[in-house]
């Protein structure tokens, strides 16, 4: 059996996406000075290439917010008991947790019981960190006692620090927490099939859509070969999204919408954040690797090369709403946003690992290889360099050739202006979605909210650069220098 990639084996695709965003800055300035007019036609080529793409991207966010909306208005309880199998699904919830507060913890815990899927068929187990045992045996003696009798399972586990061969992280609780599982269920549920549990890894502040575990039931009866399938919902950055700073909302709000881009194209869709996924799966794969970052989308790849090629993300068109970053300044939320981002871009880390997969699998068809290749890179790489090549280095080489009158350089600076005019449809569109994605308005906060939720678009240019494109460098940058990135805990506040 092929060992799975660890870090420092391909040192080469390590570095290929940091060369490749540095190759073009430095390219871009090189030209600036010798060629200006080779780059003033890259920027407009760049630039009418990245409007295409906000036009059909805001295509499929569409699309999706119609589905979600859709999906939103069906009983799908109702559908359930006359669905073959759906009465035998039991829903295993992972809540991996650390130095949270028990009101966090409470409300995860409050949104599973009043879910309109059967309590009865909902297993919870909260895993806390040694590193916390303290804070966290106070945090789960209290969840056990509110709620230790409401579920057909509630369970703990601590997951020990210092284990070798571990990034300490929610990978690697999370992966101690499917063993310890794996161990209870054969003692106390065997007579549950492996096919009839489904596995939800949440982060402990999610709560889920009420209709969120009937959905998911549904889904897994009925698309073909549920086993090699995750099921993706709709990520809002929502519980606390009325107090937090307008570049958070903004951050927030672009993830989601990344998401709903990605859900219309199931194809190339990969898991992230919290998500459902078949527990015979995470058997199979021997559950999360414990060593990475990235565990969320990791898990997809785990399965699809175990399964040869063979396995899918299916859409849910429900939502589950996080904590936005909240720090305890202004500062702190900026901080702890970059800090977030930085961490998402640190899925740079899956390339090498799909490269070395890929090399060893030679049942997977050629063309899923290069097209998963491909959108992994450049995905990573419109991410570090789209904002800076239009909003920064698009200007640069007209300004230092002001007063030349080759006609090209003479209109560029008008194109420009006219695409990038055009490109406010896509700011337009995701400022109106955003306003119906919005949680009810917590009476302490004043109705001129509203309007601010609005104006705070035009900070998107801004929020891009420095909370989009610097964060995704750094993060390749560091995987370039073999300056291999931990695991942060995103700092929220309520």
């Amino acid at each position: 059996m092929h060992k799975p990639y660890r870090y420092g084996q391909l040192r080469f695709w390590e570095m290929f996406p940091g060369l490749l965003v540095w190759g073009t800055f430095s390219i871009a300035l090189i030209l600036t000075f010798i060629k200006p007019l080779w780059l003033v036609v890259f920027i407009l080529v760049f630039d009418l290439l990245w409007l295409y793409r906000v036009i059909y991207f805001n295509i499929f966010v569409l699309i999706s917010w119609r589905r979600y909306k859709k999906v939103q208005k069906k009983d799908w309880q109702a559908l359930l008991p006359s669905l073959p199998g759906a009465k035998n699904i039991y829903h295993l919830i992972f809540l991996p947790t650390y130095k949270e507060s028990y009101e966090i913890v409470r409300s995860t815990l409050r949104a599973l019981k009043e879910n309109d899927f059967p309590n009865e068929r909902l297993m919870i187990l909260l895993g806390g960190e040694e590193a916390d045992k303290e804070v966290f045996e106070k945090v789960s003696h209290r969840a056990e006692q509110e709620f230790g009798s409401t579920f057909k399972y509630f369970g703990v586990t601590i997951h020990p620090k210092d284990l070798s061969g571990e990034i300490p992280g929610k990978g690697s609780n999370l992966n101690w927490m499917g063993h310890k599982m794996e161990e209870r269920l054969k003692e106390y549920f065997s007579e549950i099939p492996d096919e009839d549990i489904v596995v939800s890894a949440f982060d402990i502040d999610t709560v889920a859509h009420p209709s969120y575990f009937s959905y998911l039931t549904y889904l897994y009866c009925t698309v073909p070969n549920p086993t090699h399938s995750s099921y993706q919902p709709i990520a809002l950055f929502s519980n606390n999204i009325w107090t937090a700073s307008a570049p958070v909302r903004i951050g927030a709000f672009g993830t989601t919408f990344w998401l709903f881009g990605e859900l219309a194209r199931a194809d190339r869709l990969w898991t992230f954040s919290s998500h459902s996924m078949p527990w015979k799966m995470l058997k199979d794969v021997r559950f999360w690797q414990k060593d990475i970052v990235s565990e969320d989308s990791r898990i997809f790849m785990q399965a699809f090369l175990h399964y040869h090629g063979d396995y899918r993300v299916t859409p849910m068109f429900l939502p589950v709403s996080m904590d936005a970053v909240a720090g305890k300044s202004y500062l702190g939320s900026l901080k702890g946003l970059y800090i977030q981002m930085r961490r998402w871009a640190w899925g740079v880390e899956h390339l090498p690992y799909i490269i070395d997969g890929f090399a060893h699998d030679k049942q997977i068809p050629l063309g899923k290889k290069i097209r998963y290749v491909f959108n992994h890179i450049e995905g990573m790489y419109t991410w570090a360099t789209a904002p800076i090549i239009m909003f920064v280095l698009g200007w640069l080489p007209l300004t230092l050739t002001r007063g030349q009158t080759n006609v090209l350089i003479q209109s560029a600076p008008f194109t420009l202006e006219q695409l990038m005019q055009l490109a406010m449809i896509g700011i337009f569109t995701s400022a109106s979605i955003s306003l119906t994605l919005l949680p009810r308005r917590p009476e302490r906060v004043g109705k001129h909210t509203w309007l601010i939720m609005g104006l705070q678009w035009i900070l998107l240019p801004v929020t891009f650069i420095f909370f989009g494109s610097f964060p995704a460098i750094d993060a390749q940058t560091r995987l370039m220098l073999g300056n291999y990135l931990g695991f942060n805990v995103t700092k929220k506040n309520r």
